[in-house]
């Protein structure tokens, strides 16, 4: 972060006026407690002994000889909860309460990140609310009845198109009211300062393991890192420790939907321009009016319409390599991960595993690539069965 709430022109507090006072709590709290010996002995002790931390980086031999590299995937689908969201929900559980709170709130698409909140929410003794939007609620039927028995309250949210980034605005509508005893615990790098900040700092502990890991078994650092993305959080998670290191290529995989000139693409670096939305600049999608312009994938996860401001930023300076990968092509890689590894990846994670198998001139023989393998595709099997036997 270049300046508070800054990354180059990105970021910033473009929020109501209601907002700002609990923007400004938040931020003390975690600039506060995050550093406290207690906070991170506490955090630390529960992404080991609850989450499952550190995650492996598996050598995927047979992946490898398909794509003609060397392939490592950090197996953030064998966190608790199947992903790599319970990271930060985690974390700002902790801060919630710390800051004496009683409830979280949030927003979820693929329903991974909502999982994560009420599993925390619960660990932590606070009450847990889901906005999601009505057309993701029919997508991802086994994470609404996960959250539910969970004992999470999941609100459908039928304005706009019934999606995410109406969920996140439903969201905020709802914080405003509730702030005092409220904490809205943002689920990717996106939003006001100091959401940004706080998701990525939590998510960070998968680079930090990456680095340890890639040592231990290649005695090296990673040629390259590739993760798939929409705000950012798990993309940021493994690229942060990375970042001053010019002799590492970052790769960044957006949905592209099943065209770039589908009207509804979600391709953001190709075809978006920066804009304003939910309370940050940052690269958006919008029309010639710039209202903003609705995305689709086959990946619910990554239809959110903008990009967090820390990934426009180093995506415009040419830090991290903005990529996309089309739905057949993912659905391809989805396949050939089943075959070759016997893994199953979410329809997100899958978007990286597609730009290696379409894109192998870029990666050298020698080259020793980590995939941050951030969720397993359980909670997609109703549309993958439809797509491999009933088309």
């Amino acid at each position: 972060m270049l300046s508070k709430g800054r990354y180059g022109k990105y970021g910033g507090q473009y929020v109501n006026e209601i907002l700002m006072p609990v923007l400004l709590e938040l931020e003390e709290g975690f600039n506060k407690h995050c550093p406290m010996p207690s906070f991170q002995e506490e955090f630390t002790t529960l992404l080991r002994d609850y989450g499952g931390r550190p995650t492996p980086l598996y050598y995927a031999n047979n992946f490898s000889k398909s794509v003609g590299c060397k392939i490592y995937l950090k197996r953030e689908d064998l966190l608790c909860g199947g992903s790599h969201k319970l990271n930060n929900a985690l974390g700002q559980a902790l801060l919630a309460k710390a800051m004496k709170k009683s409830r979280l709130i949030t927003e979820t698409a693929a329903g991974q990140h909502g999982l994560a909140t009420v599993m925390a929410g619960n660990v932590c003794g606070l009450e847990t609310d889901i906005f999601m939007g009505v057309k993701d609620i029919e997508r991802q039927v086994s994470n609404v009845k996960r959250m539910k028995l969970l004992g999470a309250n999941i609100t459908p949210v039928t304005s706009g198109s019934g999606i995410l980034k109406d969920a996140v605005s439903d969201t905020l509508r709802e914080w405003t009211t509730c702030s005092r005893t409220t904490h809205y615990l943002m689920g990717s790098t996106v939003g006001p300062h100091p959401f940004p900040e706080i998701v990525s700092t939590f998510q960070s502990v998968i680079g930090e393991e990456i680095k340890e890991q890639v040592l231990a078994k290649e005695g090296k650092l990673p040629d390259a890192i590739l993760a798939c993305g929409s705000g950012g959080s798990n993309a940021l998670g493994a690229f942060r420790p990375f970042i001053n290191n010019k002799n590492i290529r970052l790769y960044f995989i957006e949905g592209g939907g099943e065209n770039l000139n589908a009207d509804n693409s979600a391709a953001v670096f190709k075809l978006g321009r920066p804009g304003i939305l939910h309370g940050a600049l940052m690269q958006v999608l919008q029309d010639e009016d710039g209202q903003i312009k609705p995305s689709r994938t086959r990946a619910s996860g990554l239809n959110y319409p903008g990009r967090g401001p820390e990934i426009s930023f180093l995506c415009e300076m040419g830090r991290v390599k903005s990529c996309y990968a089309f739905d057949n092509e993912v659905f391809n890689a989805v396949k050939i991960m089943c075959k070759t590894e016997g893994l199953l990846p979410a329809l997100e994670t899958a978007h990286a595993i597609a730009y290696l198998l379409n894109h192998p001139e870029e990666f050298g023989e020698e080259e020793v690539i980590v995939v941050n393998y951030s969720g397993r595709g359980d909670k997609d099997l109703e549309t993958l069965m439809r797509y491999f036997y009933e088309s």
